[in-house]
């Protein structure tokens, strides 16, 4: 376990108040016909303006400031002017900033309507899931609990969870120690203590479970071609349960 005790809940939560900002500025650029590099140079700008710097951009090489997914794709998407948004396509937008050395991370899947019955409900229900997960936080819980929170709610659904990429804890540094899965047994795992940071994000496929890496080393994929869609948020443990840094202004928690 990685110590979390110095890091700054005022400036986690400025750093996370940026990144919701972002996805929200996001939300409203997003139509059919933009591409995912002219979203990346909005979020880029926004950050920047705030006094604070792109997380992932440089981070062991990826050359964006946020991960754009569309579809089979999972995570880890690169911008690019090629990559154009289209009607009935899920896009996952992750973003992250660091403010004053302190991390924040947030992501969401946006529906590009028309949809279908089905991609409908996956968004649903990996949106939900992450809110499962976000309200088993609490001090004197273990890990495993939230963990366990999110695949027993996806799965009654038909859906499965990605094994091969995690959520993390985060302050100082934006991946942190331990990994946060999103499955696993309920007696596994730290015990949740007020000043814990964690990011918490399912990734839920229609398909099957298994991950593989396109040749560009980053963007991952369902390796069955299947559609996938992903939330995160980085939460604080408090004395009295949780509080949502990355929340959204005019997202409902439920």
């Amino acid at each position: 376990m990685e110590d979390q005790q110095e890091v700054s809940f005022e400036s986690m939560s400025r750093a996370n108040s940026i990144v919701a900002d972002v996805l929200e500025l996001m939300e409203e650029k997003v139509k059919p016909g933009i591409n995912t590099k002219k979203l990346d140079s909005i979020a880029e700008e926004y950050i920047r303006d705030q006094g604070a710097t792109p997380a992932f951009k440089g981070y062991r090489g990826y050359p964006g400031t946020i991960n754009a997914s569309i579809n089979e794709q999972i995570v880890h998407g690169i911008p690019s002017e090629q990559q154009i948004v289209a009607e009935g396509d899920l896009l996952s937008l992750d973003v992250g900033a660091c403010y004053n050395g302190c991390y924040g991370d947030s992501a969401f899947t946006i529906a590009v309507e028309p949809l279908s019955p089905t991609a409908r409900q996956l968004l649903d229900v990996t949106r939900r899931a992450l809110y499962r997960a976000i309200s088993e936080v609490k001090p004197g819980v273990r890990l495993g609990v939230v963990c366990n929170a999110i695949e027993s709610f996806v799965k009654p659904y038909g859906f499965s969870v990605v094994r091969e990429w995690a959520g993390h804890f985060i302050g100082h540094q934006m991946h942190m120690e331990p990994q946060i899965p999103n499955y696993g047994s309920p007696d596994w795992g730290p015990i949740l203590k007020p000043g814990m940071y964690m990011a918490i994000e399912p990734m839920v496929n229609v398909g099957a479970a298994p991950t593989k890496i396109l040749s560009d080393g980053w963007t991952v994929v369902t390796k069955d071609g299947s559609l996938s869609a992903h939330f995160e948020h980085t939460i604080a443990v408090v004395e009295d349960g949780v509080k949502v840094l990355s929340r959204r202004s005019k997202e409902v928690l439920m």
